[in-house]
């Protein structure tokens, strides 16, 4: 017969195979409860329960001697700590933060501040189904619409202002909707993810040159607001020959239908017979200006080419219909240019 197989008499054998005492009783399961010892909280004892507040913790856990004292107030810190966490993650929470909503929409690239203030009191954008009104406030958890179609806002967002030059040709219309049905600007720019090009100013449909686009509806306004003072400059082709008389009329300014308007510069052009060309620089954009200053004055606009728009030239190598993008730097000198900002 085989020998019986002995147990192993290691003591490494002997201690795995029997259950360890712990506290009284014979189970591999129970750790060992700390003793209490005087002048020493326990873990149990040094933590703060759950709603208590400094001064409570600091009662009760405030045994005699130095050691005691010091313990109660690391555990009263703690506690005071904690309360006061809470109460600013609960602060924080009540008050999200919010934004006019067309500054957001305009942020967005969306349009201007003034455009999308009409498109709110026209009933164009919504806020959680219900019609919005001109000042309201959104937060980060409204669902915002424009047209019926919802449209995603990071508020606060600090996004990249980008800027770009497109030379217009004539026949082009400076409008995404035109019951006519002709040819658009917004047809020649490239397409862009998470919001539109929106136009800084506009051309008529009959004049060309320079036409600067941005993806920030704030720097938009800037540029077109009439306090900015940004200088136009156009050169221009009249009809007939600009006798001295009109030429210090416009000048020292001629009366519109929508007020006074007067150029800041007037530059011969050259040019010969009948077909004259100036330089004529304006401080501000309303709606066929030049033309109707030349007219004013009994002259006729043959053709009429922006520029320059502030410190921005129209590109020497930019064809018709084609676009080129700012650099950073560019986009610098430009703000550089504009008055600092209230708002």
């Amino acid at each position: 017969m085989p020998p019986r197989s002995r147990k192993s008499d290691s003591p490494a054998a002997s201690k795995a195979g029997k259950p360890r005492k712990v506290g009284g009783r014979n189970t591999p399961f129970r750790s060992p409860s700390p003793k209490a010892q005087p002048g020493k909280p326990t873990k149990d004892e040094g933590s703060p329960a759950p709603g208590a507040t400094a001064q409570s913790v600091a009662t009760a856990v405030a045994p005699g001697g130095r050691r005691g004292r010091g313990a109660a107030n690391v555990a009263a810190r703690a506690a005071k700590q904690g309360v006061t966490g809470a109460a600013r993650r609960t602060h924080a929470a009540t008050e999200e933060q919010t934004e006019k909503l067309h500054k957001a929409l305009a942020d967005a690239g969306h349009g201007s501040r003034r455009e999308l203030e009409e498109w709110i009191s026209a009933g164009r954008i919504s806020v959680n189904g219900e019609q919005a009104h001109v000042g309201q406030r959104i937060g980060p958890r409204d669902k915002v619409r424009v047209n019926g179609r919802l449209v995603h806002l990071r508020l606060g967002d600090v996004r990249r202002q980008r800027v770009l030059a497109y030379h217009k040709p004539e026949g082009e219309i400076v409008s995404r909707n035109d019951p006519q049905g002709r040819p658009s600007v917004f047809d020649k720019l490239p397409r862009m993810r998470g919001g539109r090009w929106i136009a800084v100013g506009r051309l008529d449909f009959n004049s060309c040159g320079l036409l600067l686009f941005t993806n920030d509806g704030a720097l938009a306004e800037r540029l077109m607001h009439p306090r900015s003072n940004i200088e136009r400059e156009y050169a221009v082709r009249i009809i007939g020959e600009l006798s001295t008389e009109a030429r210090a009329r416009l000048l020292e300014g001629v009366e519109l239908e929508d007020g006074p308007a007067r150029f800041g510069r007037l530059l011969d052009g050259g040019g010969e017979g009948t077909n004259r060309w100036y330089r004529v620089i304006l401080s501000e954009g309303r709606n066929r200006e030049v033309r109707r200053m030349f007219e004013a004055v009994g002259l006729t606009v043959s053709r009429l080419m922006r520029v320059r728009y502030g410190p921005v030239h129209m590109p020497p190598r930019l064809k018709r219909g084609m676009t080129q993008e700012l650099s950073p730097e560019d986009v610098r000198i430009l703000l550089k240019s504009l008055p600092t900002s209230s708002s």
